[in-house]
């Protein structure tokens, strides 16, 4: 088939769980529609239980949703099951994998359950640029932490799916994991596939993600490229290190947003379009402060995601 315009697109996606015991009737989704283009690296993002789960659950068809349509490679989830989830590999934010199976044991597992072929199948590769080529026949119990969330971008990868969901796939994990994981899923996107990620690590996003969709209680509260969006913030904030560390701030900068940071230098919030860096200057020095060293900081995604659900434990979380 030819390839879609959007790898995913969903209209109006609710999903209401049922009243059970003494837990009450809960709305996950409120009517999400995205359309996700072919070809991106898209971010969802959001705080711990905004429906970001269950958004990916559905389209894995391990939730049945409430209402509305979802699309997977331009085929309907609920008109052709089988065929549109074949063509998404998910990587869940838990590990599944039976300790009695090697890593070579489970990709061809998975692999037959996908009906690939044993002549196209890809075991080996796929071990290999994940860094277990040389665990491929050791016991799962005997991975560490790190080699079992790469298994898992690994089973995810088995029947070659032209789009790749990773549900918070580095949480947890090390520095060094973390970026051979983000090597490999550059790799993938240059070949051709789409990745939609979650994440709470927002620097990850930002530097990474083409496009990203921000989801609190349900509904997207934001849907642009990542420039874009980074752009929503008019501020920039001027960092001031004096000679001599400050004690309070001058009374001539009180007035323009300026606040004491621990080590005594200064930061001055300003928006650009209404006071200049060399008016700020002008009013520093005549605060009678000598400068030793000065910077600016634009926002980044973390000021957005701030500014947008106010949920900062979220911004901040690391799995």
């Amino acid at each position: 088939m030819p390839t879609p315009e959007f790898a995913i697109e969903v209209r109006d996606l609710r999903k209401t769980y049922a009243a059970t015991g003494k837990m009450p009737e809960k709305q996950a989704l409120e009517g999400i529609s995205l359309q996700i283009p072919t070809g991106s690296i898209f971010g969802l993002l959001g705080p711990n239980g905004a429906g970001k789960s269950t958004f990916i659950n559905i389209l894995a068809g391990l939730v049945k949703k409430t209402s509305g349509t979802a699309r997977i490679w331009d085929l309907d989830i609920d008109q052709h099951p089988r065929q549109s989830r074949a063509a998404i590999g998910v990587v869940n934010q838990e590990i599944v994998a039976d300790p009695f199976f090697t890593p070579f044991e489970m990709l061809e597992l998975m692999a037959g359950f996908y009906g690939v072929p044993k002549a196209e199948r890809r075991t080996v590769e796929i071990l290999a640029a994940l860094g277990l080529e040389d665990k491929k026949g050791a016991y799962v119990r005997q991975l560490s932490g790190g080699m079992k969330r790469r298994l898992m971008v690994a089973k995810a990868l088995v029947h070659n799916p032209p789009v790749l969901i990773l549900d918070e796939p580095t949480a947890g994990v090390d520095v060094e994991l973390r970026r051979l994981l983000w090597d490999y899923v550059r790799e993938l996107h240059a070949k051709g596939t789409t990745i939609i990620l979650t994440t709470h690590y927002l620097e990850e996003a930002e530097e990474l993600c083409d496009s990203i969709a921000i989801v609190d209680h349900g509904k997207i509260v934001a849907c642009e490229p990542t420039p874009q969006l980074l752009s929503r913030l008019d501020y920039k904030t001027l960092i001031i290190v004096p000679r001599e560390p400050l004690e309070t701030v001058p009374p001539e900068l009180a007035k323009h947003d300026a606040k004491l940071r621990n080590d005594g230098s200064l930061a001055i919030t300003f928006k650009p379009a209404e006071t200049g860096i060399g008016r700020l200057l002008e009013k520093v020095r005549a605060a009678g402060i000598s400068i030793a060293d000065l910077s600016t900081k634009s926002p980044d995604l973390e000021d957005v995601f701030l500014s947008l659900t106010g949920n900062k434990a979220a911004a901040t979380a690391t799995g």
